[in-house]
């Protein structure tokens, strides 16, 4: 599920992309309007998160131009402007949903199952297995043959990643990120340390081994 965030507040747009990544999303943001709507050309979201007050072109103004374009993607208002007029406004200009801060997370993450749903996008998993191995996103669990393992909110968005690429190889730079959401210097081996404790909770005590390293691109799931 990729999610476009469109929401020039900082603090708001890292608790909402923090959340939508540990519920196994992926999540691009644009901070102003004028970049959304370059973002919202150039590549395809399963959902756009929007809020009303933006710089350079308001919320409303970006949803009825990209409303005019005749796309579908199903599109989420998160604002402030709680106005029965605005919600109306909103969901009249061709918003799927009209969410009103400040709000519960819970609550945005069902309503982008929903709207999802209703437009016929895959919607976010919420479990993810390999053998016998299980996640659920909403619970924020993971067992492994039926006996549970605690782990970090970093280390489950890793488990995530690499569960829901299963098979695939991914490098170091992809997983940084996806989980840390920067680039690590290439001579740092953070995400090689956390691998590694990961992989000491997720394959401890298990004749079979999940966790790979591919020498010299990075890490599978298999």
């Amino acid at each position: 599920m990729k999610i476009l965030l469109v929401e020039d507040d900082n603090p708001t747009a890292s608790y909402v992309a923090k959340g939508l990544k540990e519920a196994g999303m992926s999540v691009q943001r644009a901070a102003d309007g004028r970049a959304a709507l370059d973002m919202l050309i150039g590549e395809d979201f399963d959902c756009v998160i929007l809020d009303i007050m933006l710089p350079f072109i308001d919320g409303m103004t970006l949803l009825k131009t990209f409303r005019a374009s005749n796309a579908l993607t199903p599109v989420i208002m998160l604002t402030a402007k709680d106005a029965v007029e605005d919600r109306v406004r909103g969901l009249s200009g061709g918003a799927d949903d009209y969410l009103v801060k400040p709000f519960a997370f819970s609550e945005l993450l069902a309503r982008i199952h929903a709207v999802t749903r209703r437009r016929g996008a895959p919607a976010p998993q919420a479990r993810l297995s390999a053998e016998d191995l299980e996640m659920d996103s909403v619970k924020h669990t993971v067992t492994r043959g039926g006996k549970s393992i605690e782990l970090t909110k970093k280390e489950f968005s890793l488990l995530w990643l690499l569960l829901s690429h299963k098979d695939e190889v991914l490098s170091r730079t992809f997983i940084s990120e996806r989980v840390w959401d920067i680039n690590f210097d290439s001579g740092t081996n953070a995400v090689d340390v956390a691998v590694k404790r990961l992989r000491d909770k997720v394959d401890g005590g298990f004749a079979r081994k999940l966790i790979h390293t591919v020498r010299g691109v990075g890490y599978v799931l298999r």
